[in-house]
């Protein structure tokens, strides 16, 4: 356990936001110790071999890095590095009875306008998507830079954007309405509108605006809104983190639990429990790298409501080779080098959307694949990549964690089979001839539901922002950096934070400002 019985901070919960939390306040002289319940550092941001046997280290359950600020690699000195994707996305379509599809491209201008015109007839949504996301870009220059500041007011905020159809468009209007008047097309509608989707369970007209809070919070990641593969994979960045923090001094104890805080504002107390013993550990502050309700159940407090549920089937699947396409004009290398968007078409987001609210599992599951390993292929064996062995990893949106309730094990099984198949609908051949298997000639691919999410990692419903995201700006209820508590020396420095989601670490910077009395 712990080498002393006091800290200045106690950090309860490893994952990647505990540890830049960590390590900012070991670097600045505090003594700190980090209480992690699993026996390993973390949280979701990890690598895992999941199949027996299998040298294949898959990012598990976060899967691509956008909101990191560079700030925190330099000032913490992580080895660290990331690769921008060569492809944004492709999503395959039926247009007059012949298989097409839509590929844009990351930096091919020239193809990705001449993939609009293939697909629409016309340069009129290239046009559109090119002045949309000029738009987005030019925002996320001006916002993503606030997110490691004291939190703006909502007015300021709007100053600095400095674009007034933009504010109306993500901050006042339900997205819907901007998709809906800025593309004809329901396949181009559908791909703008995923962003806003993803782990979010709303509709494009949600009068909650919790769809525009996401799609904000996808588009303005590094200023840019790329979304990139960690090199090694996730657990890479956490592995730095870990490293970092230790290397200032802060204590780490996995395989411990935090049973409860006990504070009067200045001073606090916490319990836990481990593998041999339940013991007591002092703070002058206490941060927490959980959700909002299990800061609560830790206070003893009324849990806040609404409680918001995950809605998402995570999917991790090794391939001996990637599957071919009905669209014969596209590489596979190429369409899954991407973002490949299965059932995503706008009416298709829509429908999915009113089955699962309805009580029912979507009909046509809507989802989108990442192929790590075409670019980063150091997280398979040297065996395997000569073999041409590749990773999947699929993110399936309106999945609720209620739809799992009657029958856990066999709804899955249910949504991952009608999951495949609108997967196959895409493919000349079904992905499951595709697949590995593993050491005791199993098939190498594994489902997660929220439900899973919640067992293992203690997401709450496995919701994967901990609650609703929140717009970047201050409001009545948050304080200077958005971890604030109602417990002056008890911080929030997870997901559930006001700027929180994502694998940014962000929350943990924000909190360990907070506690320094930046």
């Amino acid at each position: 356990m712990a080498a002393k019985d006091a800290y200045d901070a106690v950090i309860i919960g490893g994952g990647h936001n505990g540890l830049v939390a960590a390590a900012y306040l070991a670097r600045a002289g505090r003594s700190v110790l980090v209480l992690e319940r699993l026996d390993r550092t973390g949280g979701a941001a990890v690598s895992t071999r999941p199949f027996p046997g299998v040298d294949a280290r898959l990012s598990r359950y976060s899967y691509l890095v956008s909101l990191l600020p560079q700030k925190i690699v330099r000032e913490l000195g992580l080895r660290f590095r990331v690769r921008r994707r060569s492809v944004s996305s492709y999503t395959p379509a039926e247009r007059g009875g012949r298989a097409t599809g839509l590929l844009v491209h990351s930096g091919d201008r020239e193809r990705t306008r001449a993939a609009f015109a293939r697909l629409t007839g016309s340069d009129r949504e290239f046009a559109a998507w090119e002045d949309f996301y000029g738009r987005t870009a030019r925002l996320a220059e001006r916002v993503f830079p606030t997110l490691t500041e004291p939190l703006p007011t909502r007015e300021a905020l709007r100053e600095r954007i400095a674009d007034e159809q933009a504010w109306q468009a993500l901050f006042e209007q339900p997205l819907g309405r901007v998709v809906e008047e800025t593309f004809r097309d329901d396949l181009v509608r559908g791909v703008v509108l995923t962003d806003a989707l993803i782990g979010t369970f709303a509709d494009a007209h949600d009068a909650s605006l919790r769809q525009n809070r996401c799609f904000l919070y996808h588009v303005i990641g590094g200023g840019t809104g790329d979304w990139d593969v960690p090199v090694g994979g996730m657990g890479a960045l956490t592995d730095a983190l870990a490293d970092a923090a230790r290397a200032a001094g802060a204590e780490i104890v996995t395989g411990h639990e935090a049973t409860g805080i006990a504070t009067d504002g200045t001073r606090a107390e916490v319990t836990y429990r481990g593998p041999e013993r339940e013991g007591t550990v002092a703070a002058a502050q206490v941060l927490v790298n959980a959700s909002p309700r299990t800061l609560a159940e830790l206070l003893g407090d009324e849990p806040p409501a609404p409680r918001a549920e995950g809605a998402q089937l995570k999917v991790n699947m090794l391939l001996r080779r990637l599957p071919r396409l009905r669209d014969r004009d596209v590489d596979p290398r190429e369409a899954f080098a991407g973002t490949f968007h299965i059932a995503e078409g706008y009416e298709q987001l829509a429908t999915a959307y009113r089955q699962a609210a309805a009580g029912e599992p979507p009909a046509a599951p809507p989802s989108e694949i990442y192929c790590h390993s075409l670019t980063d292929p150091s997280i398979l064996g040297p065996e395997l990549v000569d073999r041409g062995y590749q990773t999947l990893t699929l993110f399936g949106l309106h999945t609720p964690a209620g739809l799992f309730e009657r029958d856990h094990d066999a709804v899955r099984e249910d949504l991952l089979k009608s999951t495949l198949a609108q997967l196959d609908a895409c493919l000349d051949e079904p992905v499951a001839d595709c697949l590995a298997t593993d050491a005791d000639g199993r098939p190498c691919i594994e489902a997660k539901t929220p439900l899973d999410l919640e067992r293992d990692l203690g997401l709450p419903r496995g919701n994967i922002f901990h609650r609703d995201l929140a717009f970047p700006y201050a409001t009545a209820e948050t304080g200077r950096w958005g971890v604030e508590t109602g417990h002056a020396n008890v911080l929030l420095c997870g997901a559930g934070a006001v700027r929180g989601g994502g694998v940014s670490g962000i929350p943990g910077h924000n909190a360990a400002m907070a506690a320094l009395g930046e």
